[in-house]
């Protein structure tokens, strides 16, 4: 038969008891020869199997002569049909048939690790659910379960079981107990809730016995019900609503660790699906959450110390699962990782071992040989410890105490004494090696000797909000030393320890962050690198550390997306998350993520200040585009869909430019065209204007409330139509009305770099088209130049230059330079955004030469370099006798300076420069015009 048994064998066992290997061949001989190796070594070293093959010999020889795949899909499909009082009987037989296949299949090579552990898992699925229903049908019957029909058996009325552990995996060893956590859903009771769990407390022990206790047709699977919560003081089966209060209040590491693997495996599998969705805050945190590293290696110690399990690594009596090296070693490596990590990427939440290290591995979580040979060692474990159990059907882990007993096992893996206690220590040390740097607290080093000054801030740190805790100060221990350390070698030592001393004293806790710093030395130097830099962006990231979580997701460094993944990557984040309000703060976090990255990025050099003006431009779009159906569908909820096609949100100056600093607020207008309705459709209906107006101001409210994470930006809507005074929405029929008949020549300039940036694509692209009309219309008129030359002396006079650094504000600086780069658009009729794109289409109009054009843009190059740059050092005028060393070696780097001195003279050379053509070409207003 295609497939069968014996072709498959790739290896066998040694028979340890060679009397009962010859009985085993003697009464199997009919099978073949190519059966005999693996039936004699079987019943040679395992009392247990050989048992199982004379008990069930009969059926071993229908068995082993077709697939193993079809016997155990036979055996399992048998059960179906099983009445209640059938079912301890025919579940006991399934076990002892399903325990031989599985255990031949294993020792023969013929199924991998995860088909043998899959077979046993699939039997107590099957086991177990099986029980529920049949248990359930049964209180039913008697009428237990408020309002439950006999339909609802085939849902266990609305219980649950998950499979904890190796269970939930799918990776049960050969001689597993399984735990179970067992739970209902109240919803559906809500009169009867505790008749209804009284029912459902009596079908788990009842469930329990039948699959656990030991007859005369041996046991199904020992049950442990111990992982439920505070299981020495609740009852065996507890409603939803309990069960998620507890893990809210009071759940810990360990809790989470086990909800890893956690998977509805009997009864309202459905209800237990959405279960785990509501458990998803708890297990997996939004934040990189390293703090799980201690507990983890706080819960080993634990065991260890509990089993008495520490010393050197021997083979008589080395625990398997617990001890130095063991499996739980490369579970805990696994399962604290995806706790890290998980929150933020889904695609590290698996259940199992091997394939979560293989993810680990992909997302750059490990390095992937590491991954693979941890993979390679847990397997070879997983094989010894079902030896072990597989010799008499113990739920054991130890290896034997005696040299006769390990040269049983020793046979029983196929090979000689000596060789395998060789191989077994060096895996068991290998394992120890490559899991143990990673959980183990460093040793607490000495710091470098400080000065006065600075060991009196040193000592102030112990009063900070951060340290608080006894396990934030025993962390920051640690980490301390080193940091010091690296905050000696920056260029000014002590400017770099006051602002990392800014840092810190802002910092609202401490345990998160000090254990990111312990378990990723390159975050201590990153923050150093901005302290020394930036106090401005270290005080930012004190209140807002999270964002540290971004530089180990594994792209902090990588190309910039392009605007289609920006916005599809939070348009995903707020689908996955539930309600309006933590969509609005899922916003804000994503954005600090993106916002400290392309600041890390600019200060360190890997971009300039021009694409860093993208970015940032980018990101904010991106914020805008991914938000506003978020809004419109939340605000149409209560009034209804937008009439028409709805609204489009336009980007105006900077952003509609494409190129923001640091610090940009956004200037918005809302325009919209609801067509012939006269209202809108929903539970409470507005008239149009009072519609959009209302819209218009829930999406300012939303980018700029101030919720748990912050705001996401400052919005600027006063370059409407009628400004402050006009309505905060304008239809598209007035707002063309309004700049072919009102608008002023400043509306005319602001509307060169409008920009649609979210709503229906046909209002878009007719807006376009308006705004390229209104340019053509307005640009000829007679008196543009007097406008904008009276314009330029209003603002000169509003805000004149702060200082001689000030790149913003005064003659031949940015506003002015944007100012003359708008005019030029607007002249011409050119639909030219950007500054550069704008001065050209001034060249084209022949209002300036080529040579104006030049020196202007030299003004503006340097300029937004200065002011990009100084935007990201402080939100104060820049003051050079103010910025540390780093500060101003960061500024001159960003405008190719070689000292201050060079940056003044430069400054003095193209200000006056570009300062003279504006005058030139706003001054003669008259003549152009």
């Amino acid at each position: 038969m295609e497939n069968a048994f014996a072709p498959r064998i790739t290896r066998h066992p040694l028979p340890f008891d060679p009397a009962a290997g010859a009985e085993a061949a003697s009464r199997f001989q009919a099978l073949g020869p190519d059966l005999a190796p693996l039936l004699t070594g079987a019943a040679g070293c395992s009392p247990y199997l050989w048992d199982l093959m004379q008990r069930e010999g009969d059926w071993l020889c229908e068995a082993l002569i077709q697939p193993p795949e079809a016997a155990l899909a036979s055996e399992l499909a048998a059960l179906e049909a099983l009445a209640l009082a059938e079912l301890g009987p025919g579940l006991r037989r399934a076990k002892r048939r399903i325990a031989l296949l599985a255990g031949l299949a294993d020792l023969g090579g013929v199924w991998p690790l995860e088909a043998v552990t899959g077979a046993l898992t699939q039997l107590a699925d099957r086991a177990v659910d099986l029980s529920l229903q049949r248990l359930v049908a049964e209180e039913i019957r008697r009428g237990k379960i408020p309002g439950a029909t006999p339909e609802d058996a085939a849902t266990a009325a609305g219980m649950v079981v998950f499979a904890m552990g190796k269970m939930g995996a799918g990776e049960l060893n050969y001689s597993s107990d399984i735990d179970l956590i067992c739970l209902f859903d109240e919803s559906l009771y809500p009169e009867d809730a505790a008749e209804a769990r009284a029912a459902f407390i009596r079908v788990t022990r009842k469930m329990a016995a039948l699959v656990g206790d030991r007859t005369a047709e041996g046991y199904v699977f020992r049950t442990d019900l111990r992982l439920r919560p505070d299981a020495a003081v609740t009852p065996v089966c507890l409603s939803f609503a309990a069960a998620e209060s507890y893990y809210e209040s009071v759940g810990r590491t360990w809790e989470r660790a086990a909800w890893i693997k956690a998977r509805p495996c009997a009864g309202d599998l459905a209800a237990g699906e959405r279960f785990l969705k509501t458990l998803t805050p708890f297990v997996w945190r939004k934040h990189l959450d390293f703090a799980a590293i201690q507990d983890a290696h706080d819960m080993r110690l634990r065991i260890r110390d509990h089993r008495r399990l520490h010393g050197p690594i021997v083979v008589e009596g080395h625990n398997m699962k617990l001890g130095v090296g063991g499996i739980r070693e490369i579970e805990f490596f696994t399962q604290t990782r995806q706790l890290i990590a998980g929150g933020r990427d889904p695609d590290l939440r698996g259940r199992e071992t091997v394939p979560g290290l293989t993810a680990l591995a992909e997302k750059g979580w490990i390095p992937p040989e590491v991954a693979q040979e941890l993979i390679t060692l847990y397997r070879a474990h997983r094989e010894v410890e079902h030896r072990l159990q597989m010799v008499s059907d113990a739920q054991t882990h130890d290896m034997p105490n005696t040299a006769e007993g390990v040269a049983r096992i020793a046979a029983f893996c196929g090979q000689e004494d000596a060789d395998f206690r060789s191989a077994l220590i060096d895996r068991l040390e290998r394992t120890d090696y490559l899991t143990e740097g990673f959980f183990a607290p460093s040793e607490v080093e000495e710091g470098p000797e400080l000065s006065e000054s600075a060991d009196e801030i040193v000592r102030g740190w112990d009063s900070y909000p951060a340290l608080r805790t006894e396990r934030a100060g025993t962390i920051f221990r640690r980490v301390k030393p080193g940091l010091l350390t690296r905050l000696q070698r920056a260029a000014n030592p002590d400017e770099a320890l006051i602002a990392f001393d800014g840092f810190l004293a802002g910092l609202p806790a401490g345990v998160q962050i000090f254990s990111l710093f312990e378990a990723n030395p390159q975050l201590i130097d990153l923050i150093v690198d901005i302290a020394a830099t930036s106090p401005a962006l270290a005080r930012y990231l004190s209140r807002n550390a999270s964002v540290f979580d971004a530089v180990l997701g594994g792209s902090f460094f990588a190309a910039w997306p392009s605007m289609t993944e920006l916005t599809g990557g939070l348009s995903a984040v707020l689908t996955d998350t539930p309600d309006y309000e933590r969509k609005l703060d899922a916003t804000r976090r994503w954005m600090k993520e993106w916002h400290f990255r392309i600041g890390v990025h600019h200060l360190r050099g890997l971009i300039d200040a021009f694409e860093a003006g993208k970015q940032y431009a980018d990101l904010a779009e991106a914020c805008l585009a991914a938000l506003w159906p978020v809004v419109e569908a939340e605000f149409a909820q209560k009034h209804g869909a937008p009439p028409g096609r709805g609204a489009i949100l336009l980007g105006m100056g900077s952003l509609g430019a494409g190129r923001l600093n640091a610090g940009s607020d956004l200037d918005l207008i809302v325009i919209y065209d609801a067509g012939d309705a006269d209202a809108s459709e929903g539970p409470k209906p507005l008239g149009i204007r009072p519609y959009f107006a209302r819209l218009t101001q829930a999406m300012i409210t939303a980018v700029t409330a101030q919720l748990p994470e912050g705001r996401l930006y400052e919005v600027d809507m006063r370059l409407r139509p009628s400004g402050r005074q006009g309505p905060v929405a304008t239809s598209v029929h007035s707002f063309r009305n309004y700049q072919m008949s009102e608008a002023w020549t400043w509306e005319h300039l602001a509307l060169t770099r409008a920009r649609p940036l979210a709503g229906d694509a046909g209002l878009r692209a007719e807006f376009e088209v308006l705004r390229r009309e209104v340019l053509t219309t307005k640009g000829a008129g007679e008196t543009v130049f007097k406008d904008v030359a009276d314009m330029r002396a209003r603002l000169a006079s509003a805000k004149p230059a702060a200082n001689d650094w000030d790149a913003k504000n005064g003659p031949g600086r940015l506003m002015d330079i944007e100012l003359l780069a708008q005019t030029g658009a607007l002249r011409a009729g050119d639909p030219a955004r950007r500054v550069e794109a704008q001065l050209r289409a001034g060249v084209k109009g022949q209002f300036l030469s080529q040579t104006e054009e030049q020196a202007v843009l030299s003004a503006y190059r340097l300029c937004w370099r200065l002011q990009a740059a100084s935007r990201l050092l402080t939100d104060k005028a820049l003051d050079m006798d103010r910025l540390g060393i780093g500060a101003r070696a960061f500024l001159l780097r960003e405008t190719d300076q070689q000292d201050e001195a060079a940056l003044s003279r430069r400054l003095e050379e193209v200000l006056p420069e570009s300062a003279a053509v504006i005058n030139r070409v706003l001054g003669a207003g008259e003549r152009n015009g």
